[in-house]
């Protein structure tokens, strides 16, 4: 949910064929704030050099390798709440069930979500933000941002994002010492995970993260199906979980 998931793109490139061709008038149109978005990304980059990437690199020496799938685990369980209500608002009575199903699994057998029993049990995840939600009730996706902190986002993914953080199960418990210390171990762990991605960015860094963002929450938003004229590349629904 942070900026950091935007280093997925490193996902995208084994994903997708190819990213979205920096045209300068399609780039006006998705792209409206460039100068500030710009600005934005410095300042995220800057942070993430500065301070998160040695904090991921440090967390990712210390602790062993199952340990990190196991705070993966927790962190995606929590998250399954959040997927349960929007697969019925969005209509998705099967995927409400998946997501559903998963999360009282995982946090009764599955010791609070550390360990994902209900994959082992055939269960496999349904991901659904607001954000999607939104864009199954019509909202359009809006311009290209980069968001401080959060990094890129479209203005609807932007709505969508605070209001998945201010619905999840850490803001709804009554404890902001724990909510702060959940999202800060989530920092840390996605971006831990993608330490060893980094050297697929190329050219153009702002470039390369914002049509990798557009590319992989459009297949996002619409299960796997990106609809543009280069690629007809469908995915499975649990490869396309939202950052």
């Amino acid at each position: 949910m942070i900026f950091l998931r935007c280093f997925l793109l490193a996902q995208l490139v084994l994903m997708a064929p190819t990213l979205w061709a920096d045209d300068s008038e399609e780039s006006a149109e998705i792209d409206p704030w460039e100068p500030f978005n710009r600005k934005m990304y410095v300042f995220n980059d800057t942070l993430d050099t500065w301070v998160l990437r040695p904090v991921a690199k440090g967390y990712k020496f210390v602790l062993p390798e199952f340990a990190r799938q196991g705070v993966t685990n927790f962190i995606l369980n929590i998250y399954e709440f959040n997927s349960f209500f929007n697969s019925i608002f969005q209509g998705e009575i099967v995927g409400a069930g998946k997501a559903g199903g998963r999360f009282l699994i995982n946090s009764t057998l599955g010791l609070a979500g550390f360990i994902d029993v209900a994959t082992h049990m055939g269960i496999e995840p349904f991901r659904a933000d607001f954000g999607q939600t939104l864009a199954v009730w019509g909202v359009e996706s809006g311009p290209f941002v980069m968001m401080p902190v959060i990094g890129p986002r479209t203005v609807r993914s932007t709505v969508g994002y605070f209001a998945d953080t201010y619905s999840s199960i850490p803001a709804l418990v009554n404890e902001d010492g724990w909510a702060w210390t959940f999202w800060t171990v989530e920092v840390i762990d996605y971006r831990a995970r993608l330490l060893d991605a980094e050297d697929l960015i190329t050219g153009d860094r702002y470039i390369f993260l914002r049509d990798a963002y557009l590319s992989r929450r459009e297949a996002f938003v619409n299960r796997g199906i990106v609809k543009d004229s280069f690629s007809d590349f469908e995915k499975d629904d649990e490869d396309w979980e939202d950052f």
